[in-house]
């Protein structure tokens, strides 16, 4: 028996990395602040922002750092209203309680994305920003919501922790936005473990944020500005802000640095790779009548990491039983809505007051599957997963005995 391939071990760390973490390790210079120039966190910030096309990046613990250091950045008063979709991990609405505002929650549709009409329902009920959750790498109309929240002068957070080398209509995702934050976590396309990063054009934000995540004293004078900008917008915003933000420590690490910057090189590749695999098990699943790949948005070129589907013509009870046959076929099959403590199953966000129900993403979840599918994985292994639920769902759909039918 051909075992299936282990889908949670990530690449090897480029031996690039070793010569840096060895005088790392040498050294025990793991602080960024330590070095007076060019440690490893200020270079990847240099490194990063230069990739995506960004003026300025500031790394930091997580990206649900990011996302709360951007919120703080936006200067909005307490209790205000960010309007974030329904379909997230636990962490986005997390980050808005911590930056002490309130998560709005809209609707998204069976294709994973921000349904439109009712984002633009919500977003004139008193909304103070906004953050996009490109969720597992899915891109909703970017047009459609940039154009809602400029006309009305709604800041744009966008999540981009799953979407590291996703463009629309040829604009980089996290670029779209007045700020944009991503995820070194280990199941992410750069991998330090931990870690995340923001970038922006934005001089005043990045510089709260940069002081707020633990720049303190004048520590912010080793963050670079971009190279050929002369007009010392940054260094201005810095003296403007000194000692007037509280400081929440939540800084990148030189090692994490040092893990993540040779993989930043290794990003056109597995993003050529993982669109590979994605598109060749989307097109073996979709073979199935109880298996359908929601098709991409046209402007949208993805940089996908797993896939989902969604079961078609399955009640409750033949979904878990799909699930279990998956599993046992070594496929570990996620489904979003299916268990009592899944993180992006909003209604298991329950520290949210007065939670909301939404009927149509309660209904997408429910029949949402997730698999894990690395940019490693070769053509025989892709085989063994899409050979794995189509398996499955023929199990539990053609043969109706099961059901007494």
């Amino acid at each position: 028996m051909t075992l299936p391939p282990n889908v949670y071990d990530a690449e090897p760390i480029p031996a690039s990395a070793r010569e840096e973490i060895d005088h790392l390790l040498q050294t025990g210079d793991l602080f960024r602040y330590t070095a007076p120039e060019n440690a490893p966190v200020a270079l990847l910030e240099e490194e990063f922002a230069a990739m995506m096309g960004a003026k300025y990046a500031l790394a930091v613990s997580s990206c649900s750092a990011a996302l709360f250091l951007s919120l703080k950045a936006l200067g909005l008063p307490r209790d205000a209203r960010v309007l974030i979709p329904g379909f997230t991990f636990a962490a986005v609405p997390s980050s808005v309680v911590h930056a002490d505002c309130v998560p709005v929650l809209c609707e998204v549709g069976e294709n994973y994305r921000i349904d439109v009409a009712d984002f633009e329902r919500r977003l004139d009920d008193d909304i103070a920003a906004v953050i996009i959750s490109h969720m597992r790498g899915h891109t909703s109309d970017m047009d459609a919501i940039m154009a809602l929240c400029d006309a009305r002068a709604i800041p744009v957070i966008e999540d981009a922790a799953h979407s590291l080398g996703t463009t629309w209509n040829g604009r980089k995702i996290g670029t779209i936005g007045r700020v944009g934050c991503f995820s070194f976590q280990s199941y992410k396309l750069v991998n330090a473990g931990e870690g995340g990063i923001l970038v922006t054009d934005d001089a005043d934000l990045v510089a709260q944020a940069v002081i707020m995540s633990g720049a303190y004293e004048h520590n912010w004078q080793k963050h670079k500005s971009p190279i050929g900008d002369n007009t010392g917008a940054l260094e201005s915003a810095f003296n403007r802000w000194q000692n007037k933000l509280p400081l929440y420590n939540l800084r990148l690490n030189n090692m994490s640095a040092a893990l993540a910057r040779p993989q930043l090189a290794e990003v056109p590749r597995r993003v050529r790779d993982g669109r590979r695999n994605h598109d060749y098990v989307a097109a073996l699943l979709n073979q199935s009548p109880w298996l359908n790949v929601p098709d991409k948005l046209s402007l949208e070129e993805r940089a996908p990491d797993s896939i989902q589907f969604n079961l078609v013509g399955l009640d409750n009870a033949q979904i878990q039983a799909f699930q279990a046959a998956a599993n046992q076929r070594g496929v570990k099959v996620q489904v979003f809505g299916q268990s009592t403590d899944n993180a992006r199953a909003f209604w298991n966000w329950q520290f949210i007051k007065d939670l909301p129900e939404l009927p149509q993403t309660r209904k997408m979840l429910m029949k949402a599957c997730d698999v894990r599918l690395p940019a490693r994985l070769k053509r025989a292994e892709l085989d063994i997963i899409a050979g794995a639920l189509t398996g499955a769902a023929d199990y539990v759909m053609g043969d109706q005995r099961a059901y007494g039918t």
